[in-house]
């Protein structure tokens, strides 16, 4: 029973019986002429005060306030590994039998999961902020933690006004293999090479380990390196754009997870300068457009030769009225033939110029791996056409000796379409093309494994592609294409078919015709695979954590097919169509949440200990949880304490009079009836 409280409820304001409690004695004082005995009438006006100031006794009404503790479940992708799914299920359903013991006892379980795709590691105690902000702090009793440890927001200034405990997930004797990325660049030159420092830790352990290096998805190499010491590795950077390079350290038996074995880095590829040789038989009007085209990309260095008086013909001019430079042949075409990134033959005659070896020499070039592009003219079907040397083994497309020299539209074949060089180029999508005529064409047919992107619409391939061993090579089978740069007949796209080639030859990713992309926006995997080849088709999703999928594709124009899936982690996300591999990384490539799963208490420690809270394995069975006042210990060595806050709300105030009315009457009449009495004798 809530005990008794006296009250005041003055019928006048307190100044005013104050007043008349100040006036009263110097009244009688003055009006008995100093007599003692009118220091009775005092009596009858000490009750009329008491009675005014209305004393009154209170008693208040209140009901009992459970205490609130907060169980905090760690869901992050750490807890995934090992028995911690099992650890962790049991530890809850072992705080929630206790807390059933527990009277006056509410408890709130918060489940964190961390956002899909984003990299912030655990952040557990904003969760634990967010379930605060609607408990009453004189309510909250404590606060239960079921995790392995890795919480990546311990605030520096812990709060010591309720105890938090931990329940450990995992065990002391937990190994994980991890592998660390300590420095890597984020570009390299094409060509070049780029040094990626990392460093393989695995405590308590000593000697090597094998090393995978795998680069943009294809067959890895392999290395042997230390553990627990910093490492580093020469990566070359093959090609422009990302170069996706992944580190593997192999599995050791009783890892937690094999997931943060593996981490990515992503250089960007810049090219330096692309040199050129652009060797031209003859001077025609066609020759400024590839001068200008390619002089106009500050990124390509232009080395150019027209031939203006073959060495066969005596005319008896002097050279110095023709030649500014003498023709360097053994340097261009032996001892610095590789140095060049595409080789340009634009309108070439075969003469005296290239003895037959040196021919030998531009063949061999692009079976390692250089790039040729034939521009062919009328020549090309004559005699001495270079298609009569040894470039007729690389060469896709074989000339008939005849030439087509009626005006005719290109348009595009059922490949040309579908083929990133020639796709979606303007005008290409209307039927027929809206670009201008050509005047003449080389009458050829395509052999091997050459590819037609554009020809004639009597079928004369104008536009002609072909790998040869390493390398690659462009036929382009008309001298009238720089019309379309000059607007005639409406003009055409000879700029970005210039540049597309050029590009192809040098294998840039975005033109290859055999390519698949995936890119993460909005948590979600966008994946677009291009190929020559119709249909829909099915890819493999590899997740960061091993897990793999199926996707499929829909079929869409310009040799596109497409598809979506859900992130619903962060790291590198794996896409195969079975000989392609994709990579997107959601978040950082090397997940925080992933990078040390074994469990600990040394994170929270500070927690623990400005509250005063303890922690567990939940291995060595749950503790014992009761309550604990606010001035007592919160913790020992098998119990966790809560504290007691036996909050209280009121739910009614009832009243009653100090002295009852009758009362008062008595006792001011009995005043006066006293006072009548001493001054009468």
């Amino acid at each position: 029973m809530s005990p008794l409280h006296l009250l005041f409820s003055p019928l006048l304001p307190w100044w005013a019986l104050a007043l008349a409690a100040a006036l009263v004695p110097p009244l009688l004082w003055w009006g008995g002429h100093g007599s003692r005995r009118m220091w009775w009438r005092l009596l009858p006006f000490a009750v009329l005060l008491l009675a005014l100031a209305n004393p009154r006794l209170a008693r208040e009404e209140a009901t009992a306030q459970d205490d609130i503790a907060v169980v905090l479940v760690d869901d992050s992708s750490s807890m995934g590994a090992g028995d911690r799914p099992a650890q962790r299920a049991a530890a809850l359903t072992g705080v929630l039998e206790r807390r059933g013991r527990m009277p006056h006892l509410s408890v709130r379980v918060e489940h964190y999961r961390p956002a899909a795709g984003h990299d912030e590691g655990t952040r557990l105690f904003a969760a634990l902020d967010r379930v605060l902000a609607d408990v009453p702090r004189r309510r909250l009793a404590g606060v239960i933690a079921i995790s392995d440890g890795e919480i990546h927001d311990v605030p520096d200034r812990p709060d010591a006004a309720v105890p938090f405990h931990l329940l450990l997930a995992g065990h002391r004797n937990d190994r994980d293999r991890r592998l660390v990325i300590e420095q890597a660049p984020g570009f390299g030159i094409v060509g070049g090479t780029a040094t990626v420092t990392f460093r393989v830790d695995d405590p308590g352990q000593s000697g090597s380990t094998d090393l995978a290096v795998r680069r943009d998805g294809g067959a890895p190499s392999h290395v042997s390196v230390p553990l627990n010491h910093s490492t580093s590795v020469e990566v070359p950077v093959e090609h422009a754009g990302a170069n996706i390079v992944e580190l593997e350290a192999a599995p050791v038996p009783g890892e937690l997870t094999l997931v943060n074995n593996r981490a990515a880095v992503s250089l960007s590829g810049v090219r330096d300068r692309l040199r050129v040789l652009l060797v031209s038989g003859e001077p025609h009007a066609g020759e400024r457009n590839w001068r200008n085209l390619l002089k106009a990309d500050p990124s390509v260095d232009l080395v150019h030769f027209t031939i203006l008086r073959p060495p066969e013909k005596d005319d008896r001019t002097p050279l110095r009225d023709l030649a500014l430079i003498a023709f360097p042949v053994r340097e261009l075409f032996e001892e610095k033939l590789h140095d060049f990134d595409l080789i340009i033959l634009d309108r070439y005659r075969r003469r005296s110029v290239l003895p037959p070896v040196y021919y030998q020499n531009i063949a061999t070039y692009v079976r390692d791996g250089g790039a040729l592009l034939v521009a062919a003219g009328p020549e090309f079907v004559l005699p001495d056409s270079p298609f009569n040397t040894a470039l007729a083994d690389v060469l896709p497309a074989a000339p008939r000796g005849r030439m087509e020299e009626d005006p005719f539209l290109p348009t595009l074949t059922d490949v040309g379409h579908r083929h990133p060089v020639t796709a979606g180029l303007p005008g290409a999508e209307a039927d027929p093309p809206h670009w201008g005529r050509g005047m003449r064409a080389i009458a050829s047919e395509v052999r091997g494994h050459g590819t037609t992107l554009l020809q004639t619409p009597s079928g004369l391939p104008l536009v002609v592609l072909d790998r040869v061993g390493e390398g690659r090579v462009a036929q382009v089978m008309s001298d009238t294409v720089w019309l379309w740069g000059r607007g005639w007949d409406g003009g055409g796209p000879q700029a970005e078919l210039t540049r597309r080639l050029a590009h192809w030859l040098m294998r840039e990713p975005e033109l290859e015709e055999e390519q698949l992309g995936a890119e993460i926006r909005g948590g979600r995997l966008f994946v677009e695979r291009r190929s020559l080849t119709p249909g829909d088709a099915d890819v493999t999703v590899t997740a960061p954590d091993g897990a793999t999928r199926t996707l499929h594709l829909t079929a869409g124009t310009q040799g596109r097919e497409s598809g979506a899936d859900t992130v619903d982690q962060p790291g590198l996300w794996r896409v195969s169509d079975g000989t392609h591999v994709a990579l997107a990384g959601a978040g950082a490539l090397n997940p925080v949440e992933m990078s040390d799963l074994r469990a600990t208490p040394d994170k929270v420690k500070p927690v623990l200990e400005a509250s005063g809270g303890g922690w567990r394995w939940i291995d060595d069975g749950l503790p014992e949880i009761r309550f604990v006042g606010a001035d007592r210990a919160a913790s020992g060595s098998d119990w966790f304490g809560l504290r007691a806050n036996d909050d209280k709300v009121v739910t009614a105030v009832r009243d009653s009079a100090l002295i009852p009315g009758p009362l008062l009457l008595i006792l001011a009449l009995g005043g006066l009836a006293l006072a009548w009495w001493r001054e009468g004798r």
